[in-house]
């Protein structure tokens, strides 16, 4: 099986991938841990276990093809036993096994947990690594030092540096020992793309899309068929202890439908919780806005709101244009703001 340098050239020959140098330098580092794990050390009687070979932490900007490497990787791997899954669905598995871990008795829950993660696989690699819950944080720590010694190896991708997860998050210095563990047992990369690629496959593209009708569902379907590449799965945030799950995510996309993210009793801290963990959000069947519906507007506008100031690419399909979504009742001033971001946002610059 070609290792991931040969994978890359092959399919840049083809066309399907363009050069990238700044890609083109991370093949190592990925070849390094393929090769480590495919041909690991034989076990002697008089010598202790061999150490597993350092992860690695890629880190950059959105839609510089960090999760594509990564898939690209897991795929081409040997016969080694590996799972690749999104960092806050993982985290979400593992809050529910220490809940039923717990029902035993046990005094310790991660424990037997991370034992359990760690005997289904030789190889975890995680989609957008990023913090931004406390119950997260208070155990990460000690899952991933359990996992280390267990001798699983890491790949994760993420938006930030190792040193601004979780940053300024509560009891924050409790996390920090983390930090250090990711720098010890992974080597971490930082994959500096000029380009944007998922910004230069929207450009010039419509992305605001009206009426709500057969034609403008097709265009949504097209457009996460484009750029996501595959269906999608639940995601679900932990947001002060609550759960908000978006129905459609893959690879920093996700989708949902209006009634979804504004029909349900959420509030500027969930909306802010979707913006860190999402780059470009499909928004489908936004309806006309008035007093019948004023608190889903309300919701709207405080959603616009955090996606705008989080820079959030915004694709959707609305029943009218921006300015003839709200037109009477309590709000049609203040909704003006809305209707102006949701022009902005659809500039081909929004985002970068």
């Amino acid at each position: 099986m070609s290792n991931m340098r040969e994978t890359y050239a092959r399919l840049v020959a083809e066309g399907k991938l363009q050069a990238d140098p700044a890609q083109e330098t991370v093949m190592a580092e990925f070849d390094r841990i393929r090769d480590a794990l495919a041909n690991p050390p034989k076990k002697s009687f008089f010598r202790k276990a061999p150490e597993p070979p350092k992860g690695l932490y890629l880190w950059g900007g959105v839609g510089r093809g960090k999760s594509m490497l990564m898939d690209m990787f897991v795929a081409h791997l040997p016969d080694v036993p590996a799972r690749r899954v999104h960092f806050h669905a993982f985290m979400q598995e593992i809050h529910n096994a220490m809940h039923e871990v717990r029902k035993t008795g046990v005094d310790d829950a991660i424990a037997p947990v991370a034992r359990d993660v760690a005997e289904s696989v030789r190889l975890l690699a995680f989609d957008e690594m990023q913090i931004t819950d406390i119950t997260d944080a208070m155990i990460v720590g000690r899952l991933f030092e359990a996992l280390f010694a267990a001798g699983v190896v890491v790949v994760t991708t993420s938006n930030r540096l190792p040193d601004d997860l979780y940053k300024n998050g509560i009891n924050r210095e409790v996390f920090v020992p983390f930090i250090d563990l990711i720098k010890e047992r992974m080597v971490v990369h930082e994959l500096a793309s000029l380009t944007d690629y998922r910004q230069d496959r929207l450009a010039g593209s419509q992305v605001y899309f009206t009426p709500v009708n057969a034609e403008s569902r097709a265009a949504m379907d097209a457009v996460w068929d484009d750029l996501a590449g595959a269906e999608g799965e639940p995601l679900t945030l932990h947001v002060k202890g609550r759960e908000v799950t978006i129905p459609q995510y893959h690879n920093g996309m996700a989708r949902a439908g209006f009634h979804a993210l504004c029909g349900q009793p959420l509030g500027a801290a969930d909306y802010l919780a979707l913006a860190q963990a999402v780059r470009v959000l499909l928004l489908d069947n936004i309806p006309t806005l008035g007093r019948s519906n004023f608190n889903e507007a309300k919701r709207f506008v405080t959603l616009i709101d955090a996606l705008y100031e989080a820079k959030v690419r915004l694709i959707c399909s609305a029943a009218a244009a921006p300015e003839m979504l709200y037109l009477e009742g309590e709000g049609t001033f203040e909704f003006e703001r809305t209707a102006s971001r949701l022009r902005e946002m659809q500039g081909e610059d929004w985002g970068r």
